[in-house]
């Protein structure tokens, strides 16, 4: 998963009744996705944030071709986590 996400930013939204519909980051650089089965937790690692998702429930993806454009994780208590990826902007190059 990590050769799929090389490059990619990020945007989290955290999402549940208790709380209502947050932007946790805003299109950081991924760093990575990793799940630890000792604590049931998912970990996602962003450019100046560690995201951490315990006891997740459902996860769905979702895919545009042959990338990964999200991820849905519902956790123990009902929040959703969506994270949602896309490539940087390439700005043209720089004329003299």
């Amino acid at each position: 998963m990590s050769k799929v996400l090389e490059g990619k930013r990020a945007e989290i939204e955290v999402a549940s009744l208790s709380m209502g519909d947050q932007i946790e980051a805003e299109w950081l650089p991924i760093l990575g996705i990793a799940y630890d089965p000792k604590d049931d937790l998912i970990e996602v690692a962003l450019d100046g944030l560690d995201h951490l998702i315990p006891h997740p429930r459902e996860i769905y993806v979702e895919n545009g071709g042959p990338t990964l454009k999200s991820l849905e994780i519902i956790d123990a208590e009902g929040a959703r986590q969506i994270v949602q990826l896309r490539e940087p902007l390439m700005l043209p190059p720089a004329r003299n």
